[in-house]
């Protein structure tokens, strides 16, 4: 991260020398670094699940895993102790191996050669079921029961819905001339590469309902927006306007984004139709503003501008109207992004030198600085405003670091043979 023009820009212009467009697997994994948990982690068990033994070692250590790395469970010790849904467990024993929770299950055939994983959830102290469920999956999607399975005890013991099952994009640069556009499942798992350039690739940015990609690519020799499905590999040019075309952001309904056009003269926010139609200005001073993201009403949108002399966050209507400023505290603040419920912002501030991710309470105006790294950026919220992942730099390389709200829970996301930047988290599976 350097000067602002560079920062907030994003514009780097290179010539694209291939493109790849239908999702394929790829070797190089997201490996996944606990360095933070929460103070009072819920202890649970989660026995080893009954029925075919291969199948199930997958969906048991899936789920383990997954609560384990969100920082708000301690897995409890079960000594290889099988059991399936239907066993009834004895509460003392669980007890005394200092479970609160347990959760038990099987896998099994079911028709069209395909399996059924089945689960339920038990209260310890309460000596009652919590929850279940059944759902038809295949060898195939095992990792994805796990999750799904890990999703639901997570809700029943927090309340909040769990983000096991959901996707992440990312941008790895793979040696000096190799980017590809990676989307993998939460835990970095699962990965598969949307595009690939020996160029760099910037600003992926998720629709609401998790189908289609945002991006900016460089094959026309200058920045180009597209949309790309993920299930077609189709795509469409959304903005190919004279000059640059860059940072897409969607609105919650799908229909639009905003987008940073240079087509009148310096960086202008913009907002277009999801199929490139009805181009509409919406900043219209003469500062750089850049780094649009909407607020989850859709009524506001949220930007960068250096219009009072250096970098700020700043909040518009989509209506247009007056500009309001957001960001007071220090002299160098961007990349806004609105957490799911609207009450909290993240971005990224200059601070003793370093850009680090902090978090504001949008209604106190209170600020948080979450990470003591000094070149953090591009903050995406997880879908249940509890983390936030972010771009940042380790031994001169690229990685991923996901940081919970209160700063105690903290991952780290890298590819040992790869640099990993532009992190966006991808809503609920839908």
């Amino acid at each position: 991260m350097s000067e602002f023009s560079i920062k907030l820009g994003f514009l780097r212009l290179f010539a694209l020398a291939a493109l790849v467009l239908l999702l394929r697997p790829v070797h190089g994994q997201l490996t996944v670094e606990i360095t933070g948990a929460g103070a009072n982690r819920i202890p649970v068990a989660i026995a080893d699940f009954g029925g075919d033994p291969a199948s199930s070692r997958i969906v048991t250590s899936v789920i383990r895993a997954d609560l384990e790395r969100s920082g708000l469970f301690r897995m409890v010790d079960t000594s290889g102790v099988a059991m399936t849904e239907a066993t009834a467990p004895v509460f003392t024993d669980w007890k005394n191996r200092g479970a609160d929770a347990l959760a038990a299950g099987s896998i099994g055939a079911s028709d069209g050669g395909r399996e059924e994983a089945r689960f339920r959830l038990f209260d310890v102290t309460k000596q009652s079921v919590l929850g279940g469920s059944a759902f038809v999956t295949s060898k195939a999607m095992l990792r994805a029961a796990g999750h799904r399975i890990a999703d639901i005890i997570y809700e029943k013991l927090t309340g909040e819905p769990g983000v096991f099952s959901t996707r992440v994009a990312y941008v790895v640069r793979a040696g000096a001339a190799r980017y590809e556009l990676h989307i993998a499942d939460a835990d970095g798992q699962n990965a598969q590469v949307a595009l690939i350039s020996r160029e760099p690739i910037i600003s992926p940015s998720w629709s609401p309902d998790g189908g289609r990609l945002a991006y900016v690519s460089f094959e026309n020799k200058k920045p180009v927006v597209y949309v790309h499905s993920l299930a077609s590999g189709k795509r469409v040019v959304v903005a190919n306007f004279k000059g640059s075309n860059s940072a897409p952001a969607w609105s919650p309904d799908g229909r639009r984004l905003a987008v940073v056009l240079s087509k009148d003269g310096g960086s202008q926010i913009f907002l277009v139709n999801a199929d490139g139609s009805g181009a509409q200005r919406l900043t219209t001073d003469n500062a750089i503003n850049t780094e649009p993201n909407f607020s989850p009403d859709g009524q506001h949108v949220y930007f960068t501008s250096d219009r009072g002399g250096s970098p700020q966050i700043y909040r518009m209507s989509v209506s247009g109207g007056d500009v309001q400023r957001v960001s007071f505290e220090g002299s160098y603040n961007v990349s806004p992004r609105i957490s799911p419920d609207g009450r909290s912002m993240a971005f990224i501030s200059r601070r003793d030198g370093g850009f680090r991710l902090s978090v504001m309470d949008l209604a106190s105006r209170q600020v948080q600085v979450l990470t003591d790294s000094n070149k953090d950026e591009s903050p995406t919220f997880s879908p249940n405003g509890r983390m936030v992942l972010i771009a940042t730099e380790m031994g001169g390389r690229g990685v991923l670091s996901a940081v919970s709200l209160d700063g105690r829970i903290k991952q780290r996301l890298s590819i040992p043979a790869g640099d990993v930047r532009e992190p966006a988290w991808g809503p609920y599976n839908r």
